[in-house]
């Protein structure tokens, strides 16, 4: 048993440590975007665009884009 609760600890800092990097890139590719425009030569994507479309998206939802939104909010804080 403590077998099984020391490997869901490990899972659990891992996908704690890749969900805090992605926040981080995304950080990053925000402001290297607001600095360079948006041709960033080796980003390759448009992140604020990503982030404007999925936040279009969940406002045209409604209360169930709110809640989505909630839901999201609260996973990354916790």
């Amino acid at each position: 048993m403590d077998a099984l609760k020391n490997m869901m600890t490990i899972a659990q800092d891992f996908l704690g440590h890749i969900t805090h990097l992605g926040v981080k890139l995304i950080a990053a590719g925000v402001v290297l975007q607001i600095l360079f425009g948006a041709a960033v030569p080796f980003l390759g994507l448009d992140v604020v665009g990503a982030i404007t479309s999925f936040v279009g998206a969940l406002g045209e939802k409604g209360l169930v884009g709110l809640i989505a939104l909630a839901v999201i909010y609260w996973s990354f804080k916790k």
